[in-house]
């Protein structure tokens, strides 16, 4: 939820911003000043936390098909509360996507294999 909601509000403050360019680095300095952009970079980096965290045990195979699952997220937040127009064929685009996350997660477990026997040591270490 990390990664939606932060790139929401990004969207979201730099909308009230309006345009800027990368030639004109002080507009980017000055465009982290405004609290929504500001809230949605934190949100951002808890995401990433949160991204190293889950690859520190789990396969990225495993990983990062949970974290597309965002993007349904973010397609609803984005015609709900940032009021965009998502067309028909972003919402089979998504679908697409949460398909694709379903085939991936019907793959040999080995994450599942790996966590069981950290889950072991450390029950060895605690003894």
């Amino acid at each position: 939820m990390f990664a939606p909601m932060g790139d929401s509000l990004l969207s979201y403050g730099m909308k009230q911003i309006g345009n800027i360019s990368l030639h004109h680095p002080a507009e980017l300095l000055l465009a982290i000043t405004n609290p929504w952009v500001g809230l949605g970079i934190v949100l951002l980096f808890g995401f990433f936390a949160s991204y190293m965290t889950a690859l520190s045990w789990a396969d990225l195979t495993y990983v990062l098909p949970a974290s597309s699952l965002g993007y349904v997220f973010l397609a609803l937040i984005a015609r709900f509360f940032l009021h965009e127009q998502v067309s028909v064929t972003r919402w089979l685009g998504i679908a697409l996507v949460s398909s694709g996350v379903g085939f991936v997660t019907s793959g040999p477990e080995l994450t599942k294999r790996r966590r069981q026997k950290h889950s072991e040591q450390v029950v060895e270490v605690s003894r």
